[in-house]
């Protein structure tokens, strides 16, 4: 058992779940007991082909045999043909690579405030955000993230960053017009705010509204992006072009990498020195998202908003359901019974689900087997009911 030894050695920043996981294939998780998990949770959205997938498996092997790493001093080929691939299926122009989803969002915050710096002034360096948003856990992306909760241990606060209600436009552009706005920054599907969608109008009101104004428009798809909501990033189901995409969490498959696309209006910002990352386009994590990236194609999207469809319609009005909100396979469930209460109930019954704020919430690997899905469905629903 090595619970013991993570309570006496690990910081203790996690609430974890009483699991010890010993190992894993395709959606289903084992423990040190050999007691099997249907994995409703995929990692917080990370391992988007399930547990050992034998083809991100042996683009990591055939990787680790070349070079595990070098310096961003020197080209490498995974490095270049992931960029390659990300913009063949955004229509993005570059791309930054980093370590996580912070980082990411932490160079898109650098873009909108170099370009506005170098297009008004260095006075315009004031980001946008919605309340209820989360960006990461840095002190920056804290700072940008619309959560009080996350602020109060940690202040100062990084200056510059102001919140404003989801889904009023009215508000925004309000907002917008009285600081010297560089960008505005928004997730399509709140996750940490508790799985939340915004209203298409308003993305679409906002994003018209940045363009409009020479405001660099960021979309937060760390965890909505790789196939998660069904298209390949979520703002894809709106229709909007943004100048900056920040991604992470899926993208490679249980590897540790995240990308900032560009678009075309940003895509030379940085010039050498400018920004940096020492493990950013690390070849092995590269390798890796290309194995991911490469399949995630319009089957497996229609895959992916089938899965959601089902589970929207069997839980909608299920007992002790009050309310089902997300994207793809990005849920959140609202239950009449504590979300904790559920969660537990579910690992017992062999299911592995996390929560959102008060909501139950599932990210299920992308290729989850339809049998197994209804399985953990089922035990789902059954956890949500009255004792």
């Amino acid at each position: 058992m090595f619970k013991e030894i993570d309570d006496l050695y690990v910081a203790g920043t996690y609430k974890r779940f009483p699991v010890e996981i010993t190992e894993g294939k395709g959606s289903v998780a084992k423990d040190v007991n050999g007691k099997e998990y249907i994995d409703m949770g995929s990692g917080i959205g990370v391992t988007s082909f399930g547990l050992c997938d034998p083809v991100w498996q042996q683009a990591v092997i055939d990787q680790v045999g070349k070079v595990q790493h070098m310096s961003n001093l020197y080209y490498t080929e995974p490095c270049a043909m992931l960029a390659k691939l990300l913009c063949e299926k955004t229509g993005m122009k570059k791309v930054f690579f980093c370590n996580s989803g912070a980082e990411a969002n932490e160079t898109a915050i650098k873009v909108a405030r170099k370009y506005a710096s170098e297009h008004k002034g260095p006075e315009y360096n004031t980001i946008i955000t919605l309340q209820n948003s989360f960006h990461g856990r840095t002190i920056t992306t804290l700072s940008a993230t619309g959560q009080d909760a996350f602020h109060r241990l940690f202040t100062p606060m990084t200056p510059g960053f102001v919140h404003t209600p989801a889904n009023d436009l009215d508000a925004l552009i309000s907002l917008a017009k009285e600081v010297k706005c560089a960008g505005i920054l928004m997730e399509c599907v709140q996750g940490e705010g508790g799985v939340i969608a915004l209203d298409a109008d308003f993305i679409k009101g906002a994003a018209a509204f940045a363009k409009e104004n020479d405001i660099v428009l960021m979309i937060d798809e760390v965890q909505t992006g790789n196939g998660r909501t069904g298209e390949m990033y979520s703002y894809m189901h709106f229709g909007i072009e943004p100048d900056v995409v920040s991604t992470a969490k899926g993208i490679a498959g249980g590897l540790p990498l995240g990308a900032t696309l560009l678009g075309e209006k940003v895509k030379d910002i940085f010039g050498p020195g400018d920004n940096g990352s020492t493990f950013g386009g690390n070849p092995v994590a590269c390798a890796a998202a290309i194995s991911i990236v490469s399949r995630i194609d319009d089957a497996l999207l229609a895959e992916v908003r089938e899965k959601s469809k089902y589970i929207f319609e069997t839980l909608k009005d299920a007992e002790g359901v009050e309310s089902i909100s997300g994207l793809g396979l990005m849920i959140g469930i609202k239950t009449v019974k504590p979300a904790s209460e559920v969660v537990a109930k579910c690992i017992e019954n062999g299911v592995l689900c996390l929560t959102a704020k008060d909501k139950v919430r599932l990210l299920p690997a992308l290729n989850i087997p339809f049998d197994l899905l209804k399985k953990a469905v089922a035990v789902i629903a059954d956890a949500c009911k009255a004792e």
